[in-house]
């Protein structure tokens, strides 16, 4: 056995352990590798992550954990590694400052690293700082040619050879100068945003709710702004929406959407809201939590025009038969292993370092 599918069954392996946890039930399994020495533990790791953090919910945290299970599977590794010699690549340590905005948000790329042959030295965010460890540890048992290759560290990163890091587009200037000696993959702040054109039904504004309320909208691939025809009426809109209703019910997200509320209101900017949500006329990307701002297009063209032009600013574009490479409603919280962030490839940026 190749080296590569050594690495790619660990994973599968991974996945499977993965599958018992899920909004639908939690469920221990037969067959599953190394269960009885992890399953306790894990449940353990998911509550300690849901205490450490408001934002990470039961259901968001099994939200991200099943979505990785349903990637974790031969053929999409098979298929994401394919056409790249990755059996004869010299190791080296790639270090990764993760982002902690939504549950194992840095998953991807530590997966990269891992089945790229390279060793991976992870700084997470201390938002975002129980569930990835364990599942390392995991991965180390079912491939103990992983031992030695994950290290953690909460110091300042030494020793490394190329670098993945994600922040803000603050923090990303100061990657940039950092690491400017190093084989780097910089990450900013990036939004996305859905194109309505007038020919949605309820149902794709069902779907498009997911796309906006998944994580509380803390997400990159999370719907920030909507594009509407001049003179829209967001009364279809607004029913999709609906069957969100009961985020409301989560204290920080309340306490945000009342002070958001306030802000505008004491502002007098104009507002269309329905207890939950609002959404406000303005040309930023970036929304606050519970606000979804808006803008008016004239015509398709030029909105696709602005759209390639600020192409460096948007993660996903969700639209319905409207630009190439766009997203179904309901799919961004979905990505396939070749939706790479910023559309940069993390394996062939690894194949060459």
């Amino acid at each position: 056995m190749t080296s590569i599918q050594k690495r790619i069954n660990a994973f599968v392996k991974l996945g499977a352990f993965l599958s018992q946890f899920s909004n639908e039930e939690i469920q221990k399994k037969e067959g599953i590798e190394l269960n009885d020495l992890f399953f306790d533990g894990f449940l353990y790791q998911i509550k300690l992550s849901q205490e450490s953090n408001d934002w990470f919910t039961k259901e968001n945290i099994l939200f991200a954990i099943e979505s990785w299970s349903k990637s974790l599977t031969n053929n999409n590794l098979n298929t994401f590694t394919k056409g790249l010699d990755l059996d004869n690549i010299t190791s080296k340590s790639v270090a990764i400052i993760m982002a902690g905005n939504i549950p194992l948000v840095g998953f991807h790329d530590f997966l990269s690293v891992l089945l790229s042959g390279h060793a991976v030295l992870v700084k997470q965010s201390s938002n975002d700082k129980h569930l990835l460890p364990f599942m390392a540890k995991y991965l180390e048992y079912v491939e103990p040619n992983f031992n030695g290759s994950i290290s953690f560290t909460s110091e300042r990163l030494k020793n490394f050879d190329a670098i993945i890091a994600t922040g803000s587009n603050n923090t990303a200037r100061y990657f940039e100068y950092y690491f400017k000696d190093k084989p780097n993959i910089i990450r900013k702040n990036r939004n996305s945003v859905a194109v309505i054109t007038g020919k949605e039904t309820e149902d794709d504004f069902i779907k498009l709710s997911d796309d906006i309320f998944q994580y509380f909208g803390l997400g990159c691939r999370s719907v920030s702004k909507l594009y509407v025809p001049k003179g829209y009426n967001f009364d279809l809109f607004f029913n999709g929406m609906y069957t969100k209703k009961d985020i409301i019910n989560n204290i920080k997200y309340t306490n945000n959407y009342d002070y958001n509320k306030a802000v505008y209101l004491m502002s007098e900017f104009d507002l269309l809201e329905n207890g939950f949500m609002m959404i406000k006329e303005d040309e930023s990307y970036a929304s606050p939590i519970a606000t979804v701002f808006y803008e008016y297009y004239d015509n398709e063209v030029d909105l696709k025009i602005k759209l390639h032009e600020d192409r460096d600013k948007i993660q996903c574009i969700v639209a319905k038969d409207f630009i190439e490479n766009e997203v179904n409603f309901g799919e961004t919280q979905q990505p396939k292993l070749t939706d790479f962030a910023d559309g940069i490839n993390t394996l062939e940026f690894l194949s060459k370092i």
